[in-house]
């Protein structure tokens, strides 16, 4: 058996040093500290396990949102985004604003319906088997993408900070896929939600921090931001003209490939290899209102505060936080590809260019690791790399937790209605561990999948659409009912699961293709956020034409649970939860999200 080996290969040969792994043994130190303070506060109760006893204060609540979110697709996706097209991606970070509506539409209408999971917020609004329905549908959809990409990001920050680690036939990406789920697993099992969102409020400190110091660092060997202005383009900093590669030209029409005497050589609505900014403009919003105001995954911290108040400036916060990404992600990667681009480090240049100068698209995705192993100093190195492990290991706890609580609130309680609150927790840790076991066992997929990443990123617009449908106009329209939700969330799904498996052999089997101008190959060649609109579309229409083809739905059972139907002292109540504070922060967020726009255009 081969010796543990910790080498950190960078360009000079420098290693991770004493203070560097005295910082991540302080990092694990204080986190297993905290998670065993908050595991023996916890009691036996379903109450206490899955929603903190409803006791989250509001920056507990920000900060547990933000480190849920801040994982994979950012250490790995967003930093190569912006590597190899600058601040694109950035659109999607710009939704902070889908927080404030979290905060101010629909956080009133979850408070007063004291659920446990989205879906009782439905079996609430329409009827059981729709909670059942939406239960399934997130079950699935995070084992396919949260749990596997999770392990994706953890293999490949592993191995490239620690591409010589060894135990026996593990290597590295192994080693670090395997810690990262058995450590987060521990005390998600143990804890409950108290466990994970106090973990990830320390893990948001040492996130933010860590990725502060990457940047500054980059600056400062890149010759600061004039510099990196000079060397990366204008280009890279427009938000909207990366959207659109050479030749093509992102319109409200359908988009048009142009030649360069700007003659149109193809129009076409099944384009697939561009971001137009049709798509970003209305289905961005979409996956982003669905993913900040409905999904369980996010939305469980908000249902453990105490108070209206509480979960409204939580979201606020998280909102705030949620902007952050742009400089400590989207600019570190813009950072590696002008360091890389201007020879400063040749060790990066070899690993994501080839030899005309092009961004390797594959090798982006270690940008943010190879600039922590390339600018950063001993000591500070660790810090860095304890972050990293922050961020895998927040958005694992979340979506461990959210997952347990949905089997055991969605599926056992409902089995089993007569079940003590003690049982129910020690379902819920089984049924943790058995996501823990799932994510194993995800390993080898991961690492043998070919273009997997990619391939998961997708998954979510076509499995938003529905879920946004029957939340949102349900909350808006009283007289949708049970008939026209289920309608939606069925028919929905199943044109996503019908693109998915269109798509399915084109990414995953190599030199697969269907035959050019056929059925398949139309749909598979879509792009994804207008066949992400269709479903939208789609669903709209056969909800409103079920409901109306069915009785509507009984009025005490919409009370609190609709605009039309909250009563004069629910507002009041809502409206005493505010106030001045509450709306300049809120003012706050929009005011910098436009100043990013701004900026970041033209």
């Amino acid at each position: 058996m081969k010796a543990l080996c910790f080498t950190l290969a960078t360009g000079t040969g420098s290693v991770l040093g004493t203070a560097d792994w005295l910082v991540i043994a302080g990092y694990f130190a204080v986190l297993a500290g905290l998670a065993w303070w908050v595991i023996r506060k916890n009691k036996e109760t379903a109450d206490d396990y899955f929603l903190a006893g409803r006791h989250l204060g509001w920056w507990i609540i920000g900060a547990s949102i933000f480190a849920s979110n801040i994982g994979s697709e950012h250490l790995v996706g967003l930093a190569g985004s912006g590597a190899t097209d600058g601040v694109a991606m950035a659109h999607y970070e710009l939704h902070a604003w889908c927080l404030l509506v979290l905060a101010w539409v629909l956080v009133p209408f979850y408070m007063r319906a004291r659920v446990f999971t989205m879906p009782e917020f439905l079996e609430k609004r329409f009827n059981p088997t729709a909670r059942w329905v939406l239960s399934l549908i997130s079950l699935v959809a995070y084992v396919l993408t949260k749990i596997a990409v999770g392990i994706f990001a953890g293999g490949i920050v592993f191995s490239v900070l620690l591409p010589e680690l060894r135990l026996g036939p593990l290597d590295s990406f192994w080693i670090g896929s395997i810690l990262v789920i058995v450590l987060t697993g521990l005390y998600t099992v143990l804890g409950g939600l108290r466990a994970v969102a106090y973990t990830e409020a320390l893990q948001t400190l040492i996130l933010v921090l860590g990725s502060a110091v990457v940047t500054y660092f980059g600056l400062k060997a890149l010759g600061g931001w004039h510099e990196l202005r000079q060397i990366a383009g204008s280009e890279m900093f427009n938000l909207w003209k990366p959207l659109v590669p050479p030749g093509v030209e992102g319109v409200w029409a359908p988009v048009r490939e142009v030649n360069a005497a700007g003659q149109v050589v193809r129009q076409a609505w099944y384009f697939n290899d561009n971001y137009p900014w049709l798509g970003m403009l209305f289905c961005a919003p979409i996956i982003g209102l669905w993913y900040w105001c409905t999904d369980q995954y996010i939305v469980q911290r908000v249902l453990g505060a105490p108070s209206e108040r509480e979960a409204r400036r939580g979201s606020i916060f998280a909102a705030f936080l949620k902007l952050l990404p742009v400089f400590i992600f989207i600019i570190p990667g813009i950072i590696c590809y002008a360091l890389a681009a201007s020879g400063k480090v040749p060790a990066i240049r070899e690993v994501i260019m080839d030899s005309n100068g092009q961004v390797i698209r594959e090798q982006a995705q270690k940008a943010f690791p190879l600039l922590v192993q390339s600018v950063l100093p001993n000591g500070l190195r660790g810090i860095v790399v304890a972050g990293l492990l922050a961020a895998l290991m927040s958005s694992l706890a979340g979506v461990f937790n959210a997952s347990a609580t949905l089997f055991t609130m969605d599926f056992y309680s409902k089995l089993r209605p007569g079940v003590s609150q003690r049982q129910l927790v020690w379902i819920g840790r089984l049924a943790t561990t058995a996501m823990v076991v799932i994510g194993l066992a995800w390993i080898p997929v991961i690492r043998g999948g070919k273009g997997l990443y990619d391939y998961l990123q997708g998954v979510q617009a076509y499995l938003a659409p529905p879920i946004f449908v029957v939340f949102f106009f349900g909350v808006f329209f009283k007289r949708l009912n049970g008939a026209g939700c289920l309608s939606a969330l069925i028919i929905g799904f199943l044109l996503g699961l019908f693109r998915l498996a269109v798509d399915t052999p084109v990414k995953l089997i190599s030199g697969f293709q269907y035959p050019k101008g056929s059925f398949l190959w139309i749909v598979n060649h879509i792009y994804f956020q207008y066949y992400s609109l269709f479903i939208f579309l789609v669903c709209v229409g056969v909800m409103f034409l079920a409901s109306r083809l069915t009785a509507p739905p009984p009025e005490e059972r919409l009370r609190g649970l609709t605009y039309a139907t909250v009563t004069a002292e629910d507002r009041e109540l809502s409206r005493k939860s505010w106030g001045w504070p509450d709306v300049a922060a809120s003012l706050a967020v929009i005011a910098a999200i436009i100043a990013a726009y701004l900026y970041f255009t033209g």
